[in-house]
């Protein structure tokens, strides 16, 4: 389905007269963001998986003012603000850090288009870090926690009859002075650890909808029974309603199931069916619909694939990762997503897709996401591109001291009970958000002891909670008898100091060959690698080196790694490609070749 897309809002006459937008700063910047168009930020339909045929984008130029945190909402507003670029970020315009101590405002006015009348307006966030305030007209709609997941309101009461309306957000986020998950973001960022970011960092847009409609689909593939399960969450009482699901292969309908009474739809796949991977990413279209009394009262488009991920013991009686009951070797970069110019946010749709596209060219088949979560383009252009994902939960509070402890049975952070009924909150939205991707394999609730904590319990619950996924309970270390998954991290080459015969050994980091070069480095005079080469040559001649010695490792029982990194970040230059994306630091035919010998090491 093509969406249409509305240009919705107009700015209300200003009392004072703002400077001409600009990215803020000097520092490097992608080829993206150096040719940004204020009129055109981040246009594309933002929620693929659950997508209608109207929508309206409120990204673009809002107003901004920073004020102390327990102030009352501004009367007077500082400048521009470009949304959805954090405050911090050069593409903000703003470029300031927000400090625990304050709140940031935001500001725009907006039309509803007229013939949106008599249906009701859904106000989406697709991310904001960290505690998000929103009000329309003065009315508050509503409030949310969590920097990582969308959020929701109807506004439809607060909104006025016509003309113009008001739409106000506050944002409080302290980083790492507080409790909340923030990945890599600190205060004062130096070697592995980031600029902040605060504020509005995904898309931001209006949505019309009928009274009783479609809320969330979970959509979970059995190719075992060659079923296909969707979960229909609607607005209000499913016994009044008929859910169904249509699928489609190649626009032909080619099965279809309905359901009462809240039930998920239950639908027969073909004989014939299309298994996803990544050699082949076979996506079927769906139409969902909500009926009563026979007819269609709100409609969806989405799209499933039927794949399996698993375990097994080979002949040898090495535990191995499974797709579709076939052993496979996962193995790509630890992926951060981070920008020079964006920070959080990539500069554009096409910006963001760059670094899968090149991902899946080198030869990789899966990516680690690490301590961060994406817009939901980027895992369903990994669901077409058929690029598997380990998805992490963005790390908080501090790091245990473990280094020096037993590898088993380390020590554990003890948190507050409020810090961790929002980690268990925040971790239980970012499944919920992720849940119908296909794309996404493994779970992992924690890194490298950073805020580790009740680890058997989180992880049996992260099993409990979405089964048809593994769950990498402690990559990096600090490791409990839990989980499906035992991972190693060890720098620069790779090494297997420990083993389990009981679950699957993966390297989850290694590598980290440093190559700093003159022109696009984030601070000139200051950079760091695990190791560090001159020349395009010596790096892909390391990386080459230990690819080797990890297909000796494969033998022994790894069955997945990690390769650090996809990019330099900050000060960080172990990228593959530079961090403005303008060089890539190997020789890529070099790397594809090593890469694919990995990828199919276990083919049979």
């Amino acid at each position: 389905m093509k969406s249409v897309f509305l240009a919705c809002g107009m700015w209300a006459a200003a009392t004072v007269v703002w400077a001409q937008y600009a990215p803020a700063g000097d520092r490097i910047k992608t080829s993206w963001g150096e040719n940004i168009d204020v009129n055109q930020v981040w246009n594309e339909y933002p929620r693929p998986i659950m997508e209608r045929g109207e929508w309206a984008n409120l990204n673009g130029l809002w107003s901004y003012a920073i004020e102390p945190k327990s102030a009352a909402m501004p009367r007077q507003y500082e400048g521009e603000i470009l949304v959805p670029f954090a405050v911090e970020s050069s593409l903000s315009g703003v470029g300031k850090q927000l400090g625990k101590e304050e709140a940031l405002w935001y500001k725009r006015d907006f039309t509803v288009p007229s013939k949106w009348r008599g249906r009701h307006v859904l106000l989406h966030f697709g991310a904001v870090d960290w505690q998000a305030d929103v009000w329309v007209n003065d009315v508050k709609v509503g409030m949310h926690k969590g920097g990582y997941t969308p959020f929701t309101f109807d506004i439809t009461p607060a909104l006025k009859k016509s003309g113009s309306n008001t739409l106000v957000v506050r944002v409080y986020d302290s980083t790492d002075a507080g409790y909340q998950p923030r990945g890599k973001q600190v205060n004062n960022p130096e070697g592995i650890w980031y600029t902040p970011v605060s504020g509005i960092w995904q898309t931001v847009w209006l949505e019309p909808v009928a009274d009783m409609h479609i809320e969330n689909l979970r959509i979970l593939p059995d190719i075992d029974r060659n079923v296909l399960s969707v979960g229909v969450e609607t607005s209000a009482d499913a016994a009044s309603v008929v859910a169904e699901v249509i699928v489609l292969d190649g626009g032909k309908e080619v099965a279809s199931g309905r359901s009462v009474n809240g039930q998920a739809v239950e639908v027969a796949m073909p004989e014939d069916v299309k298994l996803w991977s990544p050699d082949s990413p076979y996506l079927y279209d769906l139409q969902v619909n909500i009926l009563r009394d026979g007819k269609v009262v709100d409609r969806v488009s989405s799209y499933a694939a039927m794949r399996k991920y698993s375990m097994k013991r080979d002949d040898k009686g090495i535990m191995r990762f499974q797709l579709n009951n076939r052993d496979i070797f996962h193995f790509g970069p630890l992926d951060q997503g981070w920008w020079p110019d964006g920070l959080y946010t990539a500069p554009s749709y096409e910006a963001m897709i760059y670094d899968v596209k090149k991902t899946k060219d080198w030869g990789f088949n899966m990516i680690r996401k690490h301590v961060k979560v994406e817009p939901a383009l980027w895992y369903t252009y990994c669901d077409r591109i058929g690029m598997i994902v380990w998805q992490d939960m963005p790390s908080g509070e501090k790091c245990c001291e473990w280094q020096n402890r037993s590898y088993f049975k380390g020590s554990e952070f003890e948190r507050s009970a409020e810090s961790e009924a929002n980690y268990r909150r925040e971790w239980k939205e970012i499944i919920d958000y992720l849940y119908s991707y296909p794309c996404i394999s493994t779970w992992v609730p924690f890194n490298e002891a950073w805020g580790q904590f009740k680890t058997v319990e989180i992880t049996e619950w992260t099993q409990q909670y979405d089964p048809s996924r593994l769950v990498n309970s402690a990559s990096g270390g600090n490791f409990f008898m839990c989980g499906d998954i035992l991972d190693l991290h060890h720098y620069p080459g790779p090494s297997m100091y420990l083993y389990d015969t009981h679950r699957a050994n993966v390297l989850g980091e290694y590598g980290g060959i440093g190559f700093p070069m003159e022109g696009h480095l984030w601070t000139p005079d200051r950079n760091w690698g695990y190791i560090q080469f001159k020349s395009s040559k010596e790096v892909t001649d390391q990386y080459v080196k230990y690819g080797e010695e990890l297909l000796d490792l494969i033998e022994r029982g790894f069955t997945g790694a990690v390769y650090t990194q996809t990019t330099d970040v900050e000060v960080e230059v172990n990228g593959i490609m530079t961090y403005d994306r303008k060089v890539v630091k190997m020789d890529e035919d070099r790397i594809r070749e090593i890469n694919s010998r990995i990828c199919h090491s276990l083919d049979k």
